[in-house]
């Protein structure tokens, strides 16, 4: 007898917010079009290949997908419209052709780094040059700083500027063709898009980081997810869009309130002592446990049927 008056009680807890949600929405202001970013973009393309999962694809295979000027700029505004638009709750990224990506496009590596004067003054030509690492240090965490959860599917070559954009997604995925390379030491400089402070927190060994850092040599599939820097490996690239869109789809049926706290919360706990962890999550949930959310998800379980989440 108490089983039907807890569920009707709840599914009233999920009417009232459902109510309070839709009074807030109506009074926000009018949320910028993502589909226009999309739109605009030619490094990337952005489809949308099931529901609330966006694909985004790194496209100029006939440039082994080398990461120009114009790349970090796009890569930047793709994942920050992709972390404000309603329709999507999880991205996948992959990529056209042989490789994932080659790395920096060197030829425009050398425009992006020279400086725009030669004879300029040391420490201005250096400060001109750290606002070019900066804002391409931005373009490529915006894979983290997206509040979506973002599943990168690696396949090929995976090379220099490649392990520090794979390096900022939450879930890695590979073929067994793939392999990592923190190629930066062969061009006579120290890795410095987010390989450097990003690796140590995901691989189980610094002496295989240093070694890898020092040398620049190949770290194939097989040994990648024995150290954990991806979670599962494909046969191939066919599979492997197929278990990470699968992925996606699975992640996106979640409750996007849930979701996205705990990758905030994951990233948060990264960086900081467990007790600054939890009193992080506590002061998150305070506001996330009055989500209609969580009333819908215990009436779906009471009843048996499969919970759903508006748009967030």
């Amino acid at each position: 007898a108490a089983a039907p008056r807890l569920l009707a009680s709840v599914r009233a807890l999920a009417a009232s917010a459902s109510r309070r949600r839709h009074l807030c929405s109506s009074a926000g202001s009018a949320m910028s079009d993502p589909a226009a970013v999309f739109g605009q973009l030619t490094h990337v393309r952005v489809t949308q290949p099931s529901e609330f999962v966006r694909h985004i694809v790194l496209c100029r295979p006939d440039r082994l997908n080398s990461m120009t000027w114009a790349f970090f700029d796009e890569i930047g505004r793709c994942f920050d419209a992709i972390g404000e638009d309603p329709d999507c709750r999880v991205a996948v990224l992959s990529a056209e052709g042989k490789h994932f990506t080659a790395g920096l496009d060197l030829a425009d590596a050398a425009q992006m780094l020279g400086g725009s004067n030669p004879d300029q003054d040391p420490a201005r030509k250096a400060a001109e040059i750290r606002r070019t690492l900066f804002r391409l240090q931005a373009g490529l965490s915006a894979l983290e700083r997206c509040s979506k959860p973002v599943i990168a599917a690696i396949h090929g070559g995976c090379i220099g500027g490649g392990v520090d954009l794979v390096a900022a997604a939450d879930i890695r995925y590979c073929s067994f063709d793939a392999f990592f390379s923190v190629k930066e030491v062969d061009l006579g400089l120290a890795a410095d898009l987010g390989s450097l402070q990003r690796l140590p927190k995901l691989l189980g060994s610094a002496s295989l980081l240093a070694e890898l850092t020092f040398t620049g040599r190949r770290l194939p599939a097989e040994e990648a997810h024995r150290v954990g820097l991806v979670s599962r490996v494909l046969d191939d690239r066919d599979r492997l869009l197929a278990a990470a869109l699968s992925l996606a789809s699975d992640i996106a049926a979640k409750s996007p309130v849930a979701v996205q706290a705990a990758k905030r919360s994951l990233l948060f706990a990264r960086d900081h002592p467990v007790a600054e962890g939890l009193a992080q999550i506590a002061a998150e949930n305070a506001a996330m446990l009055q989500s209609e959310d969580v009333a819908r998800a215990v009436a779906a379980s009471l009843s048996k049927e499969k919970p759903s989440s508006a748009k967030l």
